[in-house]
């Protein structure tokens, strides 16, 4: 094993790659903790907007029976004809019963990016319109908001730089996570009867760990949601120089997984339970990277006193992974090497963390 080979394995604290990806994890955490933390909140809270539009705004239409009654299939092939906003490709419909007996027939559409749904007469076949008579303004603008950040295309192309930036936040995230060999386990459990500042950063390291792979995934489909062209500009590429058509196929169901990972709101009720409060998750590692951060920088900048997980000069404080003392409390154990995905880290990270 080469002596970089060791470090990485061992210390891997000391090595400059890994010191320069903790200062571009921490100050892009910092310029843009804000915005993930908006995102993050916005995305948990529109998860049940389709439910909160049917609680705020309820109406329900019945028919009268007239005739045989027809099938799901022969449904779903009315409502692909009937409803033209929008295209027949790409396009999955779903039936589903009516809200009570003798209501219309509810007919979903999926695409990429959402669902809309529309009633249908089940003896007929006739289009009733939208399932959802209305939506509330908060709820309409708390879906911009996350969306398009109410600046139209314009703040959707913003949301996109941002979903970029998430993605920069996770890979750096995942490389300054290993605290090297004989810490990293360590590193992926919650400590009971520790100090709150001390319970901060295993917080931060194990939301990180943990969910390092959801996070990424709503980074990239975030991009996505933005630049849809680029994507498919991928797989028209790769076509072009001789990947095949089904290379450019396995792409397209990768994009329609990732979308739908993205909202989850086409895998039940317990998922959409399950997707809120994970979406609070690259909130929280903002709210514990700024904690870190306060606790390790601001407050000995500021002079204030408290004691610290352990004690820095101004030298280490500026230099990741290298403490400039033993810990003040010797039954404290040392920290754990930054895991921080998204959340930006402490400014100082001592030698042994996922939006």
């Amino acid at each position: 094993m080469s002596l970089a080979e060791s470090k990485l394995a061992r210390q891997p604290q000391v090595l400059w790659l890994r010191r320069a990806l903790f200062q571009v994890h921490l100050w892009t955490g910092l310029g843009f903790g804000l915005y993930i933390l908006m995102v993050s909140l916005s995305g948990s809270a529109v998860v049940f907007r389709h439910e909160m539009d049917r609680a705020l705004c309820p109406k329900i239409i019945m028919v009268t029976p007239s005739g045989p009654r027809m099938s799901d299939a022969q449904l779903a092939a009315v409502a692909r004809r009937e409803f033209r906003r929008f295209p027949r490709a790409g396009i999955q419909i779903e039936v589903h019963g009516p809200r009570v007996p003798g209501a219309a027939v509810e007919v979903w559409y999926l695409s990429r990016r959402d669902r809309t749904e529309r009633l249908f007469d089940p003896y007929t076949g006739k289009d009733l319109g939208d399932a959802v008579a209305c939506e509330p303004t908060f709820v309409a603008n708390l879906a911009d908001l996350h969306d398009n950040l109410l600046g139209g295309e314009t703040g959707l192309a913003v949301n996109g730089i941002g979903a970029v930036l998430l993605t920069l936040m996770c890979v750096t995230g995942a490389v300054i996570w290993w605290p090297g060999s004989s810490r990293w386990r360590r590193s992926m459990t919650l400590r009971r009867h520790v100090h709150w500042r001390r319970f901060t950063w295993d917080l931060h390291s194990v939301l990180g760990f943990w969910v390092f792979a959801l996070i990424l995934m709503w980074a990239v489909s975030g991009i996505y949601l933005a630049y849809p062209n680029s994507f498919y500009d991928v797989g028209d590429f790769l076509v072009a120089h001789g990947a095949g058509r089904a290379t450019s196929h396995r792409i397209d169901v990768l994009i329609d997984w990732l979308v739908r990972l993205h909202f989850g709101r086409t895998f039940g009720l317990w998922a959409k339970v399950l997707w809120v409060i994970l979406g609070l998750v690259p909130g929280a590692l903002i709210v514990t990277g700024a904690l870190m951060w306060w606790n390790r920088v601001l407050r000995k900048v500021m002079g204030r006193s408290g004691e610290l997980i352990e004690p820095l000069t101004a030298a280490s404080a500026l230099t990741p992974g290298v403490p400039a003392s033993p810990p003040a409390n010797p039954g404290t154990p040392a920290a754990s090497g930054v895991s921080a995905i998204p959340g930006p880290p402490a400014a100082a990270e001592p030698s042994p963390t996922p939006g």
